[in-house]
């Protein structure tokens, strides 16, 4: 039995086209994998700890081999709380608006607090850096209110896709699917089609995730 965790960063729910196909792959996948466990991580129903302070003196205090005083072993133990979360997962599913050409602050923050030395990652002088979820795999849904994927010039303004894909294979999670919903902002038509065109890619990776 595997656990599949969605992580939800648009705060649209409901009125979110990448929250929509990211329900439609959990509803494919609850058919396929009846003995799965699946949780939601809605990133704007909770609060993420700041990374400053006491947390920021931890990570640095990890990355040099030092001890923690008090402040920084409380600050820390916020920031495990979030990526023993994470980690409790085998499969992950990530459902991302597009701001601005990249991601939403609120999912940015997230990884910030996930992508921490001697949790996901392991770093050295000898060997640099080494991811510590090798064992893991993704599937990204990227909603985008332009089309961002037919031309050179067109895929350099999306920093979307390529940071997902850069920062999860920095952990070790190399085995990563894209979903596209794109243009959002065009006429209901050619959204309805990209939509379902979304919807049957989710439910064919559903089935072989």
């Amino acid at each position: 039995m595997s656990k599949l965790l969605h992580i939800q960063s648009s705060p649209r729910r409901n009125r979110s086209y990448s929250t929509a196909v990211a329900k439609h792959f959990i509803h494919s996948y609850r058919v396929t994998h009846p003995e799965d466990d699946i949780e939601t991580l809605d990133l704007w129903s909770f609060k993420l700890p700041e990374f400053d302070g006491a947390t920021i003196e931890a990570k640095y205090r990890i990355l040099h081999g030092q001890t923690f005083g008090p402040a920084e072993a409380s600050a820390w133990d916020d920031v495990l709380t979030i990526v023993h979360r994470f980690k409790s997962a085998h499969k992950y599913l990530f459902s991302v608006p597009m701001w601005n050409f990249g991601i939403p602050y609120r999912l940015k923050h997230f990884l910030d607090v996930i992508v921490q030395p001697g949790q996901t990652f392991n770093f050295s002088p000898e060997s640099g850096y080494t991811g510590l979820l090798t064992d893991r795999r993704a599937v990204i849904v990227c909603s985008r209110g332009g089309e961002y994927s037919s031309a050179p010039e067109l895929q350099a303004l999306d920093f979307q896709k390529p940071y997902l894909r850069t920062v999860l294979g920095f952990i070790g999670i190399a085995d990563v699917q894209e979903i596209l919903v794109e243009p959002t902002l065009t006429t209901p038509d050619v959204l309805e089609s990209s939509l379902e065109d979304a919807k049957a890619m989710a439910a064919d990776l559903a089935g072989i995730f």
